[in-house]
């Protein structure tokens, strides 16, 4: 009988876990920058552009976290599948309602907010699949996660200018249509080519005693009781708080009143992706030789720095240039998160934990896209700018002085339960 060493990786699976995400973000990039400009474009208000935005982050809020038990219940693939079909069918609303009977801006709230809801619970499922399809290929965790976020960033150097120049060409409206469709190739992909998790995984989710709200309550325990998580929830509470800013009005409005045109916005979105891929990947080469608490922060750090350049309004060229270089540091942030997430968690409780962080890290989200848009308009674009590259330094630099970030540099638990966070006491 072969041992398990001598048993050859499956490699398929991730391959097409990997193709399927690589769909999912470029489709939900083409989206994201079709439904901003034509609100910039329709309405010319900052406001109504960060109430689109407000709507999709809190949609989003909502279904990682209340969606993160059912994830454990259906089972991973399961949850993902039916997720990217029912969210694809509801982007697809959006443009036959506008080309047929019309679309009020209500109606547009209102889609963006079931499609982002329906959305969360697949982007949890996928990511709850990665672990076990990376054992099965014979990838480490810490390479597996920076190719999964090079893909997450890559998408953006490629969606972006392509949702630009497909904006200016076609419109809209019709860029929807072709999201609809990634929905579904995505979705095909996970059904065909990966597997069901091993069924232990999936009974493990469907056991949670004292019913739903109890399954829920028992993430937020976890992180709670895990001193690293416990105190990283903040801090990326207050940087994706600046970050929905920014990527909700505060770019889509510096590109529109500083150069004006949609294919500008893509291509400052193309240098931020191209610059966060470039460091996703050198991650995931090197990533495994180096501190991650020294990295973690100085990566952090490095990604604000570009609000102060973008702060002297200097052309174009010299814009993409800071957000190229600067994205950078961006690239190894998320893999060393979920490197972290993974190595803390056990499995039968991923839905659940990686739901409840998803959900709190993103809570503050929906009021930075609201507070961005009233700032623009009562600061303007430069005061803005400069006001939010103070805060990231400050929350960045102080992540220093905590001392729970000092785990992030502690080697993998060999033992991981469910009633058992590895940062607790023996």
């Amino acid at each position: 009988m072969a041992s398990a060493a001598m048993v050859p990786p499956r490699r398929l699976p991730l391959y097409a876990l990997f193709g399927a995400n690589a769909i999912s973000f470029i489709g939900d990039r083409l989206t994201t920058l079709a439904v901003t400009w034509f609100v910039l474009v329709t309405t010319g208000s900052a406001v109504r552009t960060a109430l689109v935005a407000f709507c999709q982050i809190l949609a989003s809020i909502i279904a990682t976290f209340f969606g993160g038990a059912l994830v454990d219940r259906l089972g991973y693939k399961r949850a993902g599948v039916v997720a990217d079909l029912a969210s694809g069918g509801t982007v697809a609303l959006i443009p036959t309602l506008y080309y047929t009977v019309g679309l009020a801006f209500w109606q547009l709230l209102a889609l963006v907010f079931l499609g982002a809801l329906l959305d969360g619970p697949g982007a949890t499922a996928r990511a709850a699949l990665l672990p076990d399809l990376a054992r099965l290929a014979g990838l480490g965790i810490e390479r597996a996660s920076g190719i999964s976020q090079a893909i997450a960033r890559g998408s953006l150097l490629i969606g972006a200018p392509l949702g630009g120049a497909l904006v200016a060409l076609v419109g809209p409206g019709r860029v929807l249509w072709i999201d609809a469709v990634t929905f579904a190739v995505s979705a095909a992909l996970v059904a065909v080519a990966v597997p069901s998790p091993a069924p232990k995984v999936r009974e493990a989710g469907e056991r949670g005693a004292g019913g739903y709200l109890a399954e829920l309550l028992t993430g937020l325990r976890f992180i709670r009781r895990d001193r690293l998580m416990a105190a990283m929830v903040p801090a990326l509470m207050i940087t994706n708080f600046l970050d929905a800013a920014a990527g909700g009005v505060v770019i889509p409005v510096y590109a529109r009143r500083v150069f004006g045109e949609a294919t500008d916005l893509g291509l400052m979105l193309a240098a931020s992706g191209g610059g966060a891929l470039a460091g996703a990947l050198l991650f995931g080469a090197i990533g495994h030789r180096l501190p991650r608490r020294a990295t973690f922060i100085g990566a952090f750090v490095l990604t604000g720095l570009q609000w102060w350049g973008l702060a002297l309004e200097p052309p174009l060229a010299i814009v993409l240039a800071i957000l190229l270089v600067t994205s950078i540091g961006a690239g190894p942030l998320n893999p060393i998160l979920q490197t972290v997430w993974y190595g803390r968690i056990p499995a039968d409780l991923r839905g659940r934990v990686l739901g409840a962080l998803t959900a709190s890290a993103y809570v503050a989200m929906p009021l930075g896209t609201l507070l961005g848009g009233l700032l623009l308009e009562w600061l303007g674009v430069r005061a803005t700018v400069v006001g939010m590259a103070s805060c990231y330094l400050a929350v960045t630099l102080s992540m220093l002085a905590i001392p729970a970030f000092r785990e992030l540099d502690a080697p993998p638990a060999p033992t991981l339960t469910a009633d058992r966070p590895r940062s607790e006491p023996d």
